[in-house]
């Protein structure tokens, strides 16, 4: 509605009685991890169901037990493998999976196998169950067990996530308080110290950096 100059003071802006951090990084995320983080949920399959049990499987402790803070059931693989980890919880496998990492993913020594999240994946997920992809594959190619994905007719569903198609679904959730992606950031920091934290994030010392400018 045209708003002549006098009345410019008058005019509601939502979202600006509020001086909190935390808010305002929340909706950082909406354009980042939590969209990413959403569509790789939707891709999945994932939607209501009887128990709504979250497995998070990682290798660096700070990050299994940042995901545990949040009420998932951490998996660690530095010292186990995960796959055996979660059926011996989940006999009957799990429904949905989401593989986020991509060609960077790493072996419990640290050693870069492209292709072991998805194919774990793949053996931790029931029959007729889904996994959404949203982790990076640089050369386009992934080694995995298409047989096993077939025998179990597992959908896979991915691709480039895209903000503007999930902002009408997440941004709401952080205005009316149900999510705060923002409990992931370890550290805000000013311009200057952006040296010093890439190098703590690379040796896993930080989940999450803000930089404010």
């Amino acid at each position: 509605m045209p708003v002549s100059p006098a009345d410019n003071s008058l005019i509601p802006v939502p979202i600006t009685d509020t001086t909190n951090t935390s808010t305002l990084i929340d909706y950082l995320f909406a354009s980042d991890i939590f969209a990413t983080t959403w569509s790789s949920v939707t891709w999945s399959g994932f939607e209501a169901g009887p128990v709504g049990l979250v497995y998070s499987v990682d290798r660096v402790q700070d990050r299994v037990d940042l995901a545990a803070s949040v009420g998932a059931i951490p998996i660690s693989f530095a010292e186990s493998d995960p796959v055996e980890q979660i059926l011996a919880l989940e006999p009957n496998d799990v429904r949905r999976g989401v593989e986020t990492v991509g060609y960077e993913a790493v072996d419990a020594s640290g050693a870069v196998q492209s292709g072991i999240t998805l194919r774990q994946s793949i053996d931790v997920t029931a029959r007729h169950g889904g996994i959404g992809v949203v982790g990076l594959f640089s050369s386009g190619q992934a080694d995995i067990d298409y047989g096993a994905a077939y025998a179990k007719k597992v959908s896979v569903n991915g691709g480039i996530m895209l903000p503007l198609q999930v902002a009408d679904e997440i941004v709401p959730l952080i205005t009316s308080g149900q999510a705060h992606p923002s409990f992931i950031v370890s550290s805000v920091i000013g311009i200057e110290e952006a040296p010093e934290y890439y190098g703590r994030f690379n040796q896993t010392e930080e989940s999450k950096v803000v930089i404010t400018f």
